[in-house]
């Protein structure tokens, strides 16, 4: 049995989420699939999988196997990249993903410095507030703005990023400012899908939090579109601080309820690790990390 081809058969099995899917990404008979991942059980004395007809899920061997697996198959990878030179010169391709504005405004300089100072290295930016899995989409590098979860993935902190309440001065003329989170109560509000609820804001109040209930008059799916409201009138918009900058410095949006911000979000770059890392990978963190800390300790909020 070739056992490095079952792992690979067995985590495609696994990313897919069926053995049929496994069998079309490999192009190889679904037979031949189903076979594999059977020898591969039998050589382990040890059930992978809980099959039924409507889901494929890992037992705890198999939860354990797989991560070893990816390892295993990990550690080979790079061997072969150092054998092949890899090591000696940066080259091949990165794929890094990163939410919309921030992979616009504070990630995008600098993969352009980086492809003009290594021209055999090839980038594929993946801009999405969708959060996109390292594993899954095959994405070498990521940048996370938030608390991470528990993993072993490796992350490296390059700072953080305020949530800050913000509106027009047209409107706050009109409207008052606000100077508690109660006062909220009586305002406009436009929520934005992917970092907030629209019925409650949440704001930390003596080492507690105090939930607010808001009237969102608008809700939209973009960062960009909430300050787009807000810059026109409509309300109060609640967003990352990076978000606002450009309405912020042009005096187009304020700043209000700065007393009652959450603590800072953290910002990482997050990838797989590995014993030996790629020279394009290590060239790219050493480029990008501290331009990265730099861009945002000058944010405001």
């Amino acid at each position: 049995m070739d056992r490095l081809l079952s792992m690979k058969m067995l985590i495609s099995v696994i990313e897919t989420g069926s053995l049929s899917a496994a069998s079309r990404r490999l192009n190889v008979p679904l037979a031949t699939v189903s076979r594999r991942i059977g020898e591969l059980e039998a050589h382990l004395g040890a059930k992978l999988l809980n099959r039924t007809s409507r889901s494929l899920d890992l037992t705890d061997a198999g939860r354990d196997y797989l991560a070893a697996s990816r390892r295993i198959l990990d550690d080979v990878a790079e061997a072969e990249r150092a054998a092949a030179g890899e090591h000696a010169a940066p080259k091949g391709e990165l794929i890094v993903t990163a939410p919309l504005v921030f992979g616009r405004l504070h990630l995008l300089p600098v993969v352009i410095e980086f492809i003009k100072a290594y021209p055999e290295i090839d980038i594929r930016l993946v801009l999405n507030d969708r959060v996109v899995g390292l594993a899954e989409d095959h994405v070498d590098l990521a940048v996370r703005i938030g608390e991470l979860p528990a993993s072993s993935l490796v992350a490296i902190r390059v700072g953080s990023i305020g949530r800050i309440v913000c509106a027009s001065p047209a409107y706050l003329a009109t409207r008052g400012r606000p100077r508690r989170p109660a006062e909220l109560a009586s305002h406009d509000c436009i929520t934005f899908d992917n970092l907030m609820p629209a019925e409650r804001w949440v704001f930390p109040q003596a080492g507690s939090e105090i939930s607010v209930a808001i009237r969102s008059r608008l809700s939209v799916n973009t960062a960009e579109a909430a300050i787009d409201a807000a810059v026109a009138g409509i309300g109060l918009t609640r967003v990352l601080a990076y978000q606002a900058a450009e309405a912020l410095s042009r005096e187009t949006l304020e700043t209000v309820l700065a007393d009652f911000q959450p603590a800072p979000a953290p910002v990482n770059l997050v990838h797989s690790g590995g014993r030996l890392l790629p020279r394009k990978m290590r060239a790219f963190l050493d480029l990008a990390t501290p331009r990265l800390r730099a861009a945002i300790a000058a944010l405001p909020g």
